[in-house]
């Protein structure tokens, strides 16, 4: 009787003949981390789906998956979604995802960099010079005229509107200046 010889002769056959990738279950879990992820994307409001950077085709995924009013047809357009993804880099779509959730850490900077500027300009006139020495874009006129509405309405007890406007106007200014990091001047109190 002749005498089989094993399938696999050596480990260096086996990785040659078989190579191995990921698990189904690792596929699997992929997939579903990406449709997660297009979750989100449907979820988000039309203006800040209008600020994320996507493919087109990725874009208009979204926008018919809100026309769906079928849970199947929700279905089948998520897993649309979550295959589009596939194609892409999806660690930007991500981080944008945080930076709109508030969850990233310079996103949670911004807005105490923002806070920070606002008390100041509202507690301290020199501040509104050194913002405007700093930030040359912002609008003076308009930051002067809320700066002494919002210390009028902090006087007379009444709802910080001008306050939430000077939160507004500073975010305009220092939002798209985010990429580099900007020392803040001290203010003298």
């Amino acid at each position: 009787m002749r005498e089989i010889p094993p399938y696999h002769e050596s480990p260096e056959m086996e990785e040659e003949e078989f190579p191995r990738g990921p698990s189904k279950s690792q596929r699997k879990r992929d997939m579903d981390a990406l449709q997660d992820i297009g979750k989100e994307l449907v979820k988000l409001p039309d203006s800040k789906l209008a600020r994320m950077e996507l493919p087109d085709d990725l874009r208009q995924a979204v926008m018919d998956y809100r026309r769906f009013n079928k849970n199947e047809a929700i279905r089948r357009q998520l897993q649309y979604i979550g295959r589009l993804m596939r194609g892409i880099d999806p660690a930007p779509i991500e981080k944008q995802l945080a930076a709109f959730k508030g969850e990233s850490n310079e996103e949670k900077a911004l807005l105490h960099r923002i806070e920070r500027w606002r008390e100041r300009l509202i507690e301290n006139d020199d501040a509104l010079t050194l913002f405007l020495n700093e930030y040359a874009g912002a609008d003076a006129t308009q930051l002067r005229q809320l700066i002494r509405n919002a210390r009028h309405e902090a006087a007379n007890s009444k709802p910080p509107k001008s306050s939430r406007m000077i939160f507004k106007l500073v975010r305009e200014v220092l939002e798209p200046l985010n990429q580099g990091e900007h020392e803040e001047p001290e203010v003298s109190e």
